[in-house]
This record gives C-alpha cells, sequence and structure tokens, in this order.
C-alpha cells in the first residue's frame, strides 16, 4: 500500500502547491518502475494525505494512467475551502481542528491558488471512474462534512464508495490506534477492505 502522510516533503508554505503532487506522483511511479501493477497498488492517506490520495489518483486518471485498485482516506481534507457546515456545527466537540487552524493552513499550501480548484480541493473534482474507497471519519470531527460531501459526490459518481462515521471519534483517530482500540478495528477494517479489491 502507498500511504501517503499528512506531511509530505517538501513542506508548505515554502515549497507550496504543487509540491507535494510531484512527490506523490514520483511515490507511484518508484512502485510503478519496480514492477508493481497498478491493480495490485492500493493507496491511502490521512487528513492531508487523504487530500493527497484523491489528487494523485485524479490525476492519473487524466492523464489516462493505470489507477490503483481502491484507495483509503482517513478523516480526508477534501475542501480547503472549509465551506462544510461541521466546521461551525462540531468545534465544541473537536480538540483538535478549527476553522481558523484550517485557514492558516489552506493559505500555507494554496498560496495565491484558487482554494477551488479540484486539484486543492478535490470535493469539487468530476470524479467519475475514480476506484473504489473506504472513507473513514469521526463524528467528532470539523472535518465531517468533508467527508460526507466527497462520499455523495463520489456516490453521484458511480464510485463504490464506504463512508464509515465512528461515534465519538477525533480527527485521524486510527493514527492513534498504539493506545485506542477503536483505532485498531478501524485500521483491521481498511485492511480488510484493502484485501477485498487489491489483485
Amino acid at each position: 500500500m502507498l500511504g501517503l502522510d499528512c506531511e509530505p516533503s517538501p513542506l508548505a508554505p515554502e515549497h507550496p502547491f504543487p509540491a507535494a503532487h510531484e512527490d506523490a506522483l514520483t511515490a507511484w511511479q518508484y512502485l510503478r518502475a519496480q514492477g508493481f501493477a497498478a491493480d495490485h497498488i492500493a493507496v491511502g492517506g490521512d487528513s492531508a494525505g487523504g487530500n493527497l490520495t484523491i489528487c494523485l489518483i485524479n490525476r492519473l486518471r487524466a492523464a489516462g494512467d493505470a489507477q490503483p485498485a481502491c484507495a483509503w482516506l482517513a478523516s480526508p481534507w477534501t475542501d480547503l475551502t472549509a465551506s462544510g457546515a461541521s466546521y461551525i456545527t462540531k468545534d465544541a466537540v473537536d480538540p483538535l481542528i478549527h476553522k481558523g487552524y484550517i485557514e492558516e493552513l489552506a493559505g500555507a499550501y494554496a498560496g495565491a491558488a484558487d482554494r477551488r480548484d479540484p486539484l486543492i480541493s478535490p470535493l469539487f473534482a468530476d470524479l467519475t471512474g475514480f476506484p473504489p474507497v473506504l472513507i473513514q471519519v469521526g463524528s467528532a470531527e470539523t472535518l465531517l462534512d468533508d467527508s460526507v460531501r466527497f462520499a455523495r459526490e463520489a456516490g453521484a459518481a458511480d464510485v463504490a464508495v464506504t463512508l464509515e462515521i465512528w461515534p465519538h471519534m477525533i480527527h485521524a483517530w486510527p493514527m492513534w490506534n498504539a493506545k485506542l482500540a477503536d483505532g485498531r478495528k478501524a485500521l483491521a477494517q481498511a485492511g480488510e477492505f484493502v484485501r477485498r479489491w487489491v489483485g
């Protein structure tokens, strides 16, 4: 599985969009050059890494290249315009991510580019032909609507999409799996999903 971390190198703001895209594409091309068939690769990421996962797949689709077998998104950041209602409705319960912080990060990443650009905010992309995707998000996240709205757009584009909203979970909770049972359960379910689709 090709995992795209939420902190790709080189980092913004010194290296804003599209620097992270180039890193993701380089990692993909490396795997392919090692002889891995595209349908033997799953791509996944959490938070900004989820954004990067979607954008990598969209770039591959636009170029007519082979795509990964499936994608796993944990608390993906799909809308850098921060237009989802959950930025307000979940603000009091989310201990990590708040709208002001998101806007600061979006500015550092996007620079002067339009944040509605589908390669920056993949919520606004045409998802026709996207591979099967599992989205896991916590109910206590301000980014909840980034997942719910993306899942709706994917489903409307006839993508095989599975959306899991985990009660009381916070942003990217599967990454806390060493101390959190629900994190381990989420990763186990992600593993089952990947095994179902990877050739």
